[in-house]
């Protein structure tokens, strides 16, 4: 029986969600997603300010996404062993970190 920090029994393919980007804080969005990715509480999860300014994201989301609707603005960080990559658009991509460099 794997032990429960067992790599392997973590996810490993691409996880794709998405937040609406006139309404919702991409923020709070990213660790619902990966909360949900690693079937775990939010409230067990790092501090997400450990790996990106939470406040910054979402002003440069909301930014982007209230100036251009043409393009689409992409800002990726590391956050919980994953990559996450959070769209201007909405969409939110989360890879294995080490399958993804």
């Amino acid at each position: 029986m794997p032990s429960p920090n067992d790599p392997a029994d973590e996810p490993t393919e691409e996880y794709v969600t998405a937040f609406d980007p006139a309404d919702g804080r991409p923020s709070e969005a990213v660790i619902t997603a990966v909360a949900t990715r690693l079937e775990r509480d939010p409230t067990e999860l790092s501090p997400l300010y450990d790996a990106v300014d939470p406040g910054a994201l979402n002003e440069l989301v909301e930014h982007a996404h209230r100036k251009t609707s043409d393009s689409v603005h992409l800002v990726w960080f590391t956050y919980e062993g994953f990559s996450i990559g959070v769209r201007s658009d909405g969409q939110i991509q989360i890879e294995d970190a080490t399958a993804a460099s």
